[in-house]
């Protein structure tokens, strides 16, 4: 039987985020869950996940004045599987945050990290308004 997972703790564990800024910004979360009925796809929002299910993270913000730019953060927790993001120009972590980089050019030991090894993702908001998307698998 699969067990369903409780949608506000891992909601909340997926959607830490953190902005740094010289203005206050605020940042608005949501998760999707993919469905496929006779072969089409749609996501809808999640109210509970079971493993296995395809999630997808969508994260937006606004800096209510002028700003130079920011880094969002988010860590992927451990009830989750990255599976990709929605731009390339996120970086991973595969270490809980010490060190970032393309998901291509970190290791995991002796061999090139894998998308289940991330453990946190940023990205460096530039404009006062954008968004951020992520897909995931519950384990």
């Amino acid at each position: 039987m699969r067990g369903l997972i409780g949608l506000g703790g891992t909601l909340a564990c997926a959607l830490s985020t953190a902005a740094a800024a010289q203005a206050p910004v605020t940042i608005d979360r949501a998760v999707y869950v993919e469905r496929a009925i006779n072969g089409t796809r749609s996501i809808e929002p999640a109210t509970t996940l079971q493993r296995g299910d395809k999630v997808v993270l969508i994260l937006t913000w606004q800096a209510h004045s002028a700003t130079r730019g920011f880094t969002v953060s988010s860590r992927i927790p451990p009830t989750l599987l990255f599976q990709r993001a929605g731009s390339n120009s996120i970086e991973v972590s595969v270490d809980g945050g010490r060190s970032w980089g393309a998901l291509d050019n970190m290791r995991v030991g002796n061999r090139v990290a894998a998308p289940e090894d991330v453990t946190n993702l940023r990205w460096k908001a530039n404009a006062s308004t954008g968004r951020m998307t992520f897909s995931a698998i519950v384990r």
